[in-house]
Protein backbone atom coordinates (compact mmCIF):
# COMPACT_ATOMS: atom_id res chain seq x y z
CA UNK A 1 0.00 0.00 0.00
CA UNK A 2 1.17 3.39 -0.81
CA UNK A 3 2.07 6.16 1.73
CA UNK A 4 -0.68 8.96 0.53
CA UNK A 5 0.56 12.19 -0.73
CA UNK A 6 0.58 15.39 0.62
CA UNK A 7 -2.04 18.09 -0.44
CA UNK A 8 -0.42 21.22 -2.13
CA UNK A 9 -2.30 24.60 -2.17
CA UNK A 10 -0.71 27.18 -5.00
CA UNK A 11 -0.68 30.70 -4.92
CA UNK A 12 0.16 33.24 -7.44
CA UNK A 13 3.45 34.23 -7.61
CA UNK A 14 3.09 36.73 -10.46
CA UNK A 15 2.15 37.39 -14.53
CA UNK A 16 5.52 37.22 -16.57
CA UNK A 17 6.62 37.57 -19.80
CA UNK A 18 7.07 33.80 -21.11
CA UNK A 19 10.80 34.27 -21.43
CA UNK A 20 11.31 34.97 -18.11
CA UNK A 21 8.65 32.80 -16.48
CA UNK A 22 10.96 30.20 -18.35
CA UNK A 23 13.32 31.41 -16.59
CA UNK A 24 11.69 31.26 -13.21
CA UNK A 25 10.06 27.98 -13.61
CA UNK A 26 13.51 26.29 -14.26
CA UNK A 27 15.14 27.79 -11.20
CA UNK A 28 12.05 26.79 -9.02
CA UNK A 29 12.63 23.28 -10.43
CA UNK A 30 16.10 23.37 -9.32
CA UNK A 31 15.13 24.52 -6.38
CA UNK A 32 12.53 21.41 -5.63
CA UNK A 33 9.19 24.03 -5.63
CA UNK A 34 5.92 22.91 -6.99
CA UNK A 35 5.09 25.21 -9.48
CA UNK A 36 2.20 25.09 -12.40
CA UNK A 37 1.17 27.91 -14.78
CA UNK A 38 -1.40 29.65 -16.52
CA UNK A 39 -1.32 31.08 -20.18
CA UNK A 40 -4.25 33.90 -21.38
CA UNK A 41 -6.84 32.17 -23.25
CA UNK A 42 -7.76 32.54 -27.02
CA UNK A 43 -10.01 35.61 -26.03
CA UNK A 44 -8.36 37.07 -22.73
CA UNK A 45 -5.08 37.66 -25.04
CA UNK A 46 -6.35 40.74 -25.69
CA UNK A 47 -6.39 42.32 -22.24
CA UNK A 48 -4.37 39.63 -20.22
CA UNK A 49 -0.55 39.98 -20.62
CA UNK A 50 2.04 36.89 -20.29
CA UNK A 51 2.06 34.07 -17.97
CA UNK A 52 0.76 33.65 -14.55
CA UNK A 53 2.92 31.22 -12.54
CA UNK A 54 1.62 29.62 -9.21
CA UNK A 55 3.61 27.93 -6.55
CA UNK A 56 3.33 25.76 -3.01
CA UNK A 57 1.66 28.02 -0.51
CA UNK A 58 4.42 26.80 1.96
CA UNK A 59 7.33 28.17 -0.85
CA UNK A 60 6.30 31.46 -1.34
CA UNK A 61 8.98 33.45 0.45
CA UNK A 62 11.38 31.18 -1.30
CA UNK A 63 9.84 31.51 -4.73
CA UNK A 64 9.47 35.26 -4.36
CA UNK A 65 13.15 35.25 -4.04
CA UNK A 66 13.85 33.44 -6.92
CA UNK A 67 11.52 35.39 -9.44
CA UNK A 68 12.87 38.65 -7.73
CA UNK A 69 16.73 37.54 -8.28
CA UNK A 70 15.60 36.61 -12.36
CA UNK A 71 13.63 39.05 -12.79
CA UNK A 72 16.26 41.71 -11.69
CA UNK A 73 18.87 39.86 -13.61
CA UNK A 74 16.89 39.87 -17.11
CA UNK A 75 16.27 43.62 -16.60
CA UNK A 76 20.01 44.30 -16.19
CA UNK A 77 20.75 42.76 -18.84
CA UNK A 78 18.22 44.12 -21.05
CA UNK A 79 19.84 47.62 -19.67
CA UNK A 80 23.33 46.50 -20.68
CA UNK A 81 22.12 45.77 -24.11
CA UNK A 82 20.59 49.76 -24.55
CA UNK A 83 23.70 50.99 -23.70
CA UNK A 84 26.05 48.50 -25.96
CA UNK A 85 27.73 46.91 -22.88
CA UNK A 86 29.03 43.41 -23.34
CA UNK A 87 26.97 40.87 -21.98
CA UNK A 88 23.88 42.22 -23.08
CA UNK A 89 21.70 41.66 -25.65
CA UNK A 90 22.95 42.32 -29.28
CA UNK A 91 20.92 45.54 -29.81
CA UNK A 92 20.32 47.48 -33.71
CA UNK A 93 23.74 47.31 -35.73
CA UNK A 94 25.13 51.00 -35.97
CA UNK A 95 27.13 50.44 -39.15
CA UNK A 96 24.75 51.86 -41.67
Amino acid sequence: MKGRADRISTVHLGQYTRETANEIAGALEEAGIVWWYKEPGWLSVVWEFGVRLFVDRRRLPEAKAIAARITAEREARRQAGERGEPGGPPGPSLDA
